[in-house]
């Protein structure tokens, strides 16, 4: 059978969610990197929507939900435990409020924003993190889970904005979360770089397994 495609973009943080939980199963996809300037047809064909990322199951409909195909993947195989670490609000709010605080404060041009009032508005929800790490040493447990590959690309993002200014908070367990997550085995495979896919091309295979 043939191996799913996943549409991709390695700087979307929904779309290295997606991977961390593809990888992590051991779900073997074809990989096709896509320029969000220059949409494959192929992609748009498969998800009218034209975000990523999109997994296409062998003779299944697209998945096109960053969560969905995270819990898609975890359902066939979970050899962490991840869903046992979930935690459904605190997704939900990091894609909500926090998300809307995000785009604010790194694009206060495109959405016509005051930077610093969301910067100051998305303090709370960070400090909720750091006060679940602080104690469980994850967001849901002692050790990695669903809660932790979802959110941590969004709060890796926005330390990036202002990498002094967050080095400055005082929330040293956020900070430690998030730098063992860079620095993981998991993080590096899901960040390969790979040319944008185009029809024709030969396929990439993306099934990294790392400890």
């Amino acid at each position: 059978m043939a191996d799913p495609v996943l549409y991709s973009f390695r700087r979307c943080p929904y779309a290295m969610r997606a991977r961390s939980a593809l990888a992590i199963s051991g779900t073997a996809c074809e990989m096709r990197e896509v320029k969000l300037s220059n949409k494959p047809n192929a992609l748009l064909a498969a998800s009218p929507k034209g975000t990523v990322p999109v997994l296409v199951p062998p003779g299944a409909g697209p998945i096109d939900e960053s969560i969905d195909i995270m819990r898609w993947s975890l359902s066939r195989r979970d050899p962490e435990g991840w869903l046992d670490r979930d935690d459904r609000y605190l997704i939900a709010a990091n894609d909500g409020t926090f998300k809307h605080d995000l785009d604010r404060y790194k694009y206060p041009d495109r959405h016509g924003s005051d930077s610093l009032a969301h910067r100051e508005s998305a303090l709370g929800f960070l400090g909720e993190l750091d006060a679940r790490i602080a104690a469980r040493g994850q967001l849901c447990g002692p050790v990695r889970g669903m809660a932790d590959a979802a959110i941590f690309p969004f709060v890796r993002q926005f330390a990036a904005v202002d990498r002094d200014w967050f080095a400055g908070l005082p929330m040293p367990h956020l900070r430690k979360w998030l730098s063992g997550h860079l620095e993981s085995p998991l993080f590096k495979a899901i960040m390969v770089r790979h040319q944008p896919w185009t029809e024709g091309d030969e396929p990439i295979r993306f099934a990294p397994v790392p400890a």
